[in-house]
Formats: C-alpha cells, sequence, structure tokens
C-alpha cells in the first residue's frame, strides 16, 4: 500500500507539470495586457513599458515560465499584480466561504443522490423509478446558473425563506452559517445529486441481480438491511468513483455559483483576476485546484480497498 502511495505521489509530478504549462502558456499567450490595464487609459507607451519591466514581462516568456516554476517548487505562488499581496495570502482569505459551499454541496448530493438511487433500484420500473430518473435527467440538463434564478426567486424573492446572495462566516454562528448556504448548495448540488443517483441506481441493480442476494430473500433477510448492509457496500465502488469524479466538476461550478449568489470565495477571486489580467492569482488557485484534483483521485483509489476486500494495492 505504501509503495502505491508513493507511486501515486510521483506520477503527480508530470501531471502538475504539463498543468503547469498549458496554465502559464494560454494566459500569457492570451489577448490582453496587464501592464497597459495597471497603467490606466491616459497611460504614455513609456509608463507602459516601464510596468512591463517592473513586473519581468519583458523576459523571454521561457525565462519567466523558469523563474515562476522555481519558486512554484519552493511553494511561493507569487504576488498578485494589483493588490501586490501574496497568493496565498489572497487564496486563504477568500478559502473558508469555497470550502463552506463544497462540503455542503457534495454531502446534500451524496446523501440525497445516493438514497433516490437506492429507493429506484429497490422500485424498478414503477413510478417511483421513472420519477426518480426523470429527476436525474431534468437537474442534469438545467445549468447551474439557471437552477440558481429559479431558486432565488422562488425561495428568496417570492416566499422571502432564504436570503438573496451573500455568505455569513462560521464564527458567527452555525445557524447563520448554513442559512447562507441552502441555496447556492441547492442549485450547485442538484447536477451531482442526477448523476450520482443515475449510477448509483446502475450500480444497485446489478448487484440485486447477485445470487447472494437472491439466497439472501429466500432466507428471509429483510429488505432494508439487504439494500443498506450488503446491496449498497458492494456497490459502493462505481458511486466512490463517481462521487470523487463529481468533485473536479464541483471545482468549475463553484465558479458560477459564487457569482450568482455573491459569495465572497476564491472563485470570485479568480473572475476578478482574469478580468484584470492578474496572471499569479489565477496560475495560483488553478495550480492549487489541480492538486485538490489529484488528491481526490488518490483518496477514492484507497478507499476501493474498504468496500472491497480483492482489491489489493
Amino acid at each position: 500500500m505504501l509503495a502505491y502511495i508513493v507511486r501515486r505521489i510521483l506520477m503527480t509530478v508530470p501531471v502538475m507539470t504539463l498543468v503547469a504549462i498549458i496554465v502559464f502558456m494560454l494566459l500569457h499567450l492570451s489577448p490582453g495586457d496587464p501592464a497597459a490595464i495597471m497603467a490606466g487609459d491616459n497611460a504614455t507607451t513609456d509608463q507602459i513599458a516601464a510596468i512591463r519591466a517592473k513586473l519581468g514581462f519583458d523576459q523571454p516568456l521561457w525565462k519567466q515560465f523558469a523563474l515562476w516554476c522555481f519558486a512554484l517548487i519552493q511553494g511561493d505562488l507569487g504576488n498578485s499584480l494589483f493588490w501586490g499581496d501574496p497568493v496565498i495570502v489572497l487564496i486563504g482569505q477568500r478559502a473558508e466561504p469555497t470550502i463552506s459551499l463544497a462540503l455542503t454541496t457534495i454531502s446534500f448530493a451524496v446523501v440525497v443522490a445516493v438514497s433516490l438511487g437506492v429507493v429506484a433500484a429497490a422500485n424498478p420500473g414503477t413510478w417511483i423509478d421513472r420519477s426518480v430518473m426523470g429527476f436525474a435527467v431534468m437537474g442534469f440538463s438545467l445549468p447551474v446558473f439557471v437552477v440558481g434564478y429559479i431558486l432565488i426567486f422562488v425561495f428568496a424573492i417570492d416566499l422571502r425563506w432564504l436570503p438573496v446572495q451573500g455568505y455569513t462566516r462560521i464564527s458567527e454562528g452555525i445557524g447563520p452559517w448554513l442559512h447562507n448556504l441552502v441555496l447556492p448548495s441547492l442549485a450547485l448540488g442538484m447536477a451531482y445529486v442526477a448523476l450520482i443517483a443515475r449510477i448509483a441506481r446502475a450500480a444497485m441493480l446489478e448487484v440485486l441481480s447477485e445470487d447472494y442476494i437472491r439466497t439472501g430473500k429466500a432466507k428471509g433477510v429483510a429488505a432494508r438491511p439487504l439494500l443498506l448492509r450488503h446491496a449498497l457496500k458492494n456497490a459502493a465502488v462505481p458511486i466512490v468513483t463517481v462521487i470523487g469524479i463529481g468533485v473536479a466538476l464541483l471545482i468549475g461550478g463553484v465558479v458560477i455559483t459564487e457569482t450568482v449568489f455573491n459569495i465572497p470565495g476564491v472563485g470570485r477571486l479568480v473572475v476578478d483576476a482574469i478580468s484584470r489580467r492578474d496572471y499569479p492569482i489565477v496560475q495560483g488557485v488553478i495550480m492549487i485546484f489541480a492538486g485538490i484534483y489529484v488528491l481526490v483521485n488518490l483518496l477514492v483509489d484507497l478507499s476501493y480497498t474498504l468496500f472491497d476486500p480483492r482489491i489489493r494495492y
């Protein structure tokens, strides 16, 4: 197991290197000059050139990339071009809303989706099964921002049960913290509920057709323990896999959701940084998100041994 973990960690090196190259090249070859934006509309050519020299943008692209990679290896993500503060500090200041939104969304999605998938598989071909699958298709078809605006209109503007936008820090109380996260978590979680519910249903149907399940029924094992203790555990591997994939999709969805609900998280920080061509922030956030995705995939692979003892690394 330890050798496998070390081997997987070493495999992340080429992956992260490729991500770094793609991110750096895309940002630095995209239209727009951060020096011109920083200088303002009335700046002269000499003033813009001076800012470019100060930021190091007059250096060859390979040299800029090498310097950035050297700092990255040392854990230095650089400083923001506009605020001047270290990127890691700016990300840390915005991390709580993003982590809160991600955790509440994935918790809501896993609990609801697995429950729906199990219920649908236990009632195949019935109106319950068709209703769950219809909900899954609808949830996966609607974009996050459309679901968000529908929820805002119904629950915030019409019924006035929940706030339209904003974020309350957890230090101000669990209640107010959750109160602000209900709508964004629902909006962001709909697609994951749909995705995970479909996979859970398919995995459960396959397991429920196995001989040992029929034997359990013949011996009089009650339906609930048969489903939850035996069938669900053996169907867990594909469900956990799709949850891991969902975390990757969640990262992209967070950016849109934070914009719709005006949550001051990392997603909003990236949107503002892109509009200002603040390369160090965008590069830093993408590298951190890529690292999280690689870590989640490793944890998902390791979790297989908990559900299926036949899997060994």
